[in-house]
């Protein structure tokens, strides 16, 4: 791995080049961006992908939906489709993207979920719907084109920029530096024990300029059922295909013997595929086995699979959520913003 990373550190300062360039022509009003009329929040990170984005913008979701029309931006990554889509239920994750379409399984019609690779395209579409919405927009932090009213940063606790280097000898997407646009920074995926202590040095290593600095955990909620239901299991084989499957793998070891089929992030499951999971299924004791996937899994995986098929074997999907520390603080900042004219 370090060999690796010394091999294509000449590329990483290439890359890191254009990118610092990039980010000084929007910084100093060079290049342009379309300001977001009203209320947005931008959810994005400094690496490529796993840090929880997807969590944390229904974390914000949940916390305004009381009070506000609140719509939810995408670029809709690992779609087959092009151009602004209005997401619908009856969409599938090739139409819209699994991120988008887990959003709106979760919102409902309740709240309005776009997919657009021009951000502003979708701005202006939701602004023409509502022009009150608080718009959040999953992914959008390196997005220059258009420019949010609050920022959010997340940073993994296991994985943090300030130990990354950029791509492509890391998995860092700009310089460390691009972490000052942000108006609050997250550290997900925390462990519980967490001391008060390890969260202040752990803050002096990401050297962000403000003392908005939160800490959250993943809660894993309930297992769902989208096959056929059984009453007590003791193994699970469990099925993948995100950036980083071990902090759910790690949660369900503690209560169940797990076997794990692991597909690439963002992968879209055939039908040859849900073949040889179930051959995998059938080689354990049906009985005391079930099939558990992730919440943006099963949006791919649930059109793919027949009823007979669902009605065959007992598939679920691990719910999750998150604690944010501190959350009274966290959740006072963002209605701040939302309800300042």
């Amino acid at each position: 791995m370090m060999l690796r990373r010394i091999l294509l550190f000449p590329f990483s300062i290439v890359y890191g080049g254009v990118t610092t360039i990039r980010n000084f022509m929007y910084n100093n009003g060079i290049s342009r961006s379309y300001s977001i009329p009203n209320k947005s929040i931008v959810i994005g990170n400094l690496s490529m992908g796993g840090t929880g984005k997807s969590p944390h913008t229904l974390y914000l979701w949940d916390l305004l939906k009381s009070n506000h029309s609140v719509a939810l931006l995408s670029r809709g990554y690992g779609r087959k489709t092009k151009g602004l889509l209005e997401v619908k239920l009856e969409h599938s994750s090739v139409d819209v993207g699994d991120e988008p379409l887990m959003f709106k399984h979760r919102v409902g019609n309740v709240s309005l979920v776009v997919v657009a690779e021009e951000r502003k395209e979708g701005v202006k579409f939701i602004r023409n719907q509502s022009t009150q919405s608080v718009i959040l927009l999953d992914d959008a932090f390196q997005h220059r084109k258009v420019k949010a009213g609050f920022s959010i940063l997340l940073t993994e606790f296991n994985r943090p920029y300030f130990s990354d280097c950029i791509v492509p000898s890391g998995n860092l997407r700009e310089c460390k530096i691009g972490r000052n646009r942000a108006d609050c920074l997250i550290v997900t995926k925390c462990p519980a024990d967490l001391t008060e202590q390890q969260k202040e040095g752990f803050k002096k290593q990401l050297k962000f300029k403000n003392n908005q600095v939160f800490f959250s955990e993943i809660v894993y909620d309930e297992l769902v059922s989208f096959g056929k239901e059984h009453s007590s299991f003791s193994t699970v084989l469990l099925v993948t295909g995100i950036a980083n499957p071990e902090p759910l793998k790690e949660y369900l070891s503690h209560q169940y013997k797990v076997e794990s089929m692991v597909f690439p992030d963002h992968y879209h499951f055939t039908s040859k595929d849900i073949a040889k999971i179930h051959a995998k299924f059938d080689t354990f004791a049906r009985q005391n086995t079930i099939i558990v996937t992730t919440e943006k899994d099963f949006v791919r995986l649930t059109s793919i699979l027949t009823e007979e098929e669902k009605q065959n074997y007992p598939w679920y999907y691990q719910t999750i959520t998150v604690k944010i520390d501190k959350k009274e603080t966290f959740n006072e900042r963002i209605k701040n913003y939302v309800d300042t004219i």
